[in-house]
């Protein structure tokens, strides 16, 4: 993925992730951004299929892509042939998150919960 697109990108939020301040990088949205002759093309997955924010999100990232210095235009499809789960996210989100493990992971919950607990009071500070 070109820097450039990240660090544009890392400005556009899935109006769900805002206000946790996760970008639709940090959610591991985007599968792919190329330019051709100042026509950029981003491939863009969502976390479910019945987001009622798509069109938002697809809006702003082609707006953020198109606004970049070379790109003419911009197109963002929705990719329908790989699913989005939550290991496409950075570190830094899913700590924003606080995803749990899957129990049977865990042979030991209390342990788990307590070896965890500073760093998910840490993240809300």
């Amino acid at each position: 993925m070109p820097g450039w697109a990240l660090d544009a990108l890392s400005a556009v939020y899935d109006p769900c992730c805002r206000e946790k301040g996760i970008s639709v990088v940090d959610m591991g949205l985007l599968r792919s951004v190329a330019v051709t002759d100042g026509r950029a093309r981003v491939e863009l997955m969502l976390t479910s299929g019945w987001c009622p924010f798509a069109a938002h999100v697809l809006t702003e990232v082609q707006e953020a892509i198109a606004a970049r210095p070379g790109v003419d235009s911009c197109e963002v499809e929705i990719v329908w042939d790989e699913a989005w789960t939550a290991d496409r996210l950075s570190a830094s989100a899913a700590r924003k998150l606080r995803l749990l493990p899957d129990p049977a992971s865990v042979p030991d919950r209390d342990a788990y919960v307590a070896a965890n607990r500073p760093e998910i009071e840490e993240t809300n500070r």
